[in-house]
């Protein structure tokens, strides 16, 4: 197997399971965490190695090591036929890209490749690694004609933060997580509920339906529900493990324990709430980018400028979807025809965020 992010929390619990289950791997990439990085060369000895600064190229103790967009080059000369792409933010888009065309399995946690690029990619192939999406999919087994899919939200960080308050927060303010232990962009994203409106537009290209909602389940109990035509509902219950989700795209066949099952007499009771898009102004842009899905590019470009910018404390948190909406006005007529117009128009939009 190649797991691309390797030393983030997907790719970690990605090579924990290959472990377990005696799955090699032939090849590893991360951005700059060599001592991970290097950690993991000893324990699971891939032949192939990527990492993203070309300065650190000398520290990794590979024999064959590749740097930058050479990831492209490394995906050719690997034999496995399954990628865990779970490389952070637009960068990995291209790794999504270069998957498919050598014809391997795409096992995806770059959410970001669908939200930019989903109409280039063969989204029915593709192995969702996220847990509201593995929940859909479980759900859809039943055949049943759909009415409405809804994914959950835990309100992130600022749930319980009044919106006046919201200007004042810092960076290590809004990467304390209340459920979940992910990397520091995504977790930011669930505090501007930015990474909701990615999920929407995920499910709509993984699943082929513009009628997707999300709403607010503070405990995380519940990560997706799917109604059906004939008034039934379905909800997927699972612990806040992305281990379960992981297996499921890794493994053709899971047949033991992955998680603890949800003990249902000890739950506390279950509350769902709409998304307040006066707190979350991000989410507004729900309807208008389920109909217009080529926006997702301008998104997603001012949005991760944004957030890093945020949390190098170079502005302030109400800033980032500030900046995401008047990127959304100034580029709404943007249209999509082709691969190189998305990394044009992304450009385009940083340039711009950059001015604002």
């Amino acid at each position: 197997m190649v797991i691309l992010g390797s030393t983030g929390s997907i790719g970690q619990t990605s090579l924990k399971l290959c472990e377990r289950y005696g799955v090699s791997i032939e090849a590893l990439s991360c951005a700059s965490n060599v001592s991970l990085l290097n950690e993991q060369i000893a324990k699971f000895k891939p032949k192939f190695v990527c990492i993203k600064d070309a300065n650190l190229k000398s520290k990794v103790d590979c024999d064959q090591v590749f740097v930058g967009d050479e990831l492209e080059n490394m995906l050719e000369l690997c034999q496995s036929q399954k990628v865990v792409n779970a490389i952070v933010g637009f960068a990995g888009l291209k790794a999504s890209l270069k998957t498919q065309k050598l014809g391997k399995t795409l096992a995806l946690a770059n959410k970001e490749s669908l939200v930019v690029g989903g109409k280039f990619l063969k989204t029915d192939e593709i192995l969702p690694i996220d847990s509201e999406h593995f929940g859909l999919k479980f759900l859809l087994q039943n055949k049943n004609k759909i009415s409405r899919l809804i994914i959950t939200a835990s309100g992130g960080a600022f749930y319980k933060t009044p919106l006046e308050m919201l200007d004042k927060v810092k960076a290590a303010d809004a990467l304390k997580h209340p459920n979940w232990n992910m990397g520091a962009k995504i977790t930011i994203d669930s505090a501007s509920m930015a990474n909701k409106l990615f999920e929407i537009m995920e499910a709509f290209w993984l699943y082929g339906t513009k009628n997707i909602d999300a709403v607010i389940e503070p405990s995380s109990t519940i990560h997706a529900l799917v109604e059906f035509i004939d008034g039934s509902s379905t909800a997927h219950i699972s612990q806040t493990d992305m281990s379960l989700a992981i297996a499921h795209a890794l493994f053709d066949k899971v047949d033991d324990r992955i998680v603890k099952h949800t003990n249902l007499l000890s739950l506390a009771p279950l509350e769902f709430h709409s998304i307040d898009t006066q707190k979350y102004p991000i989410f507004s842009l729900k309807d208008e980018i389920l109909a217009n899905p080529d926006m997702g590019v301008v998104v997603n470009a001012a949005n991760e400028f944004m957030v890093y910018k945020f949390l190098e404390g170079k502005c302030g948190f109400l800033d980032i979807s500030r900046v995401v909406l008047k990127s959304f006005d100034k580029f709404l007529a943007s249209k999509i025809s082709n691969i190189d117009e998305i990394f044009d128009l992304d450009e385009a939009v940083r340039a711009y965020a950059k001015e604002i």
